[in-house]
């Protein structure tokens, strides 16, 4: 299994939210490509870094801090926040990054989605985040009656490198991965899933791992990296176990 920090940009810091609310961030770096150099000097595999304000806006806001985080960094980067259009998924990918996610446009723009993943297989990832089951878009500002098992399975045979889930009433709280609804769906799609939201230390990596017929295929930590409650050295050496 991966273990993926995270960064979350907004107004050019690296931040972290509470459950989505752009009211309730903390910032924890002045430059998140400070963040970025340590996490893969401390052996990250790969980081996941999301543009909040772009998340919001419908286009990227914080572009430039995240092809400067692609050129310092060897590390492979995954992008999300704000990507819906091709030229914005074709600027990121020819400029670096190795992945971009998609989420507000799985359900706002089908042929997106389908025609990105079959002009770069294996480099679009779905961002499911999901509130009560249900998926929410524009940032998580916005929720719908789509179940995150539906969209999932509309995207199968699409070319996706994989499903980020996130469980948003978990994000940033440290209460602990939702097991039961990333093992449902990581059950229902032939898709690789990455859980995410609510990682509170070593027991949620341990989880994840026990997971049998269907193993996870990464886990992204946010604010237990930054708050200390889980070191990235000690979660990728359990994630080896």
């Amino acid at each position: 299994m991966v273990i993926i920090p995270a960064i979350d940009i907004k107004d050019g810091k690296c931040v972290r939210l509470a459950q989505g609310d752009f009211d309730r961030a903390t910032v924890y770096a002045e430059n998140p490509v400070d963040m970025a150099i340590l996490w893969a000097q401390q052996g990250a595999e790969r980081i996941h870094v999301v543009d909040l304000d772009g998340s919001v806006a419908g286009e990227p806001r914080n572009s430039g801090k995240i092809l400067e985080i692609s050129r310092q960094v060897q590390v492979p980067i995954q992008v999300g926040g704000g990507i819906r259009s091709r030229e914005t998924i074709d600027y990121y990918l020819s400029h670096g990054v190795a992945s971009v996610i998609l989420g507000t446009s799985a359900l706002k723009n089908e042929q997106l989605v389908r025609d990105a993943g079959s002009d770069y297989p294996g480099k679009i990832i779905l961002g499911i985040d999901a509130l009560e089951g249900k998926v929410a878009i524009r940032g998580w500002t916005q929720k719908t009656e789509e179940t995150a098992i539906d969209l999932a399975r509309h995207y199968e045979g699409c070319g996706l490198k994989a499903i980020v889930y996130t469980d948003i009433k978990r994000d940033g709280m440290e209460t602990g991965v939702n097991i039961e609804a990333t093992c449902e769906l990581a059950r229902e799609v032939s898709i690789p899933v990455i859980a995410s939201g609510g990682v509170a230390g070593i027991a949620d990596i341990e989880k994840l791992m026990a997971i049998p017929e269907f193993p996870v295929y990464g886990v992204i930590i946010g604010r237990a990296l930054y708050t200390g409650a889980i070191a990235l050295e000690e979660a990728i050496r359990k994630s080896r176990c």
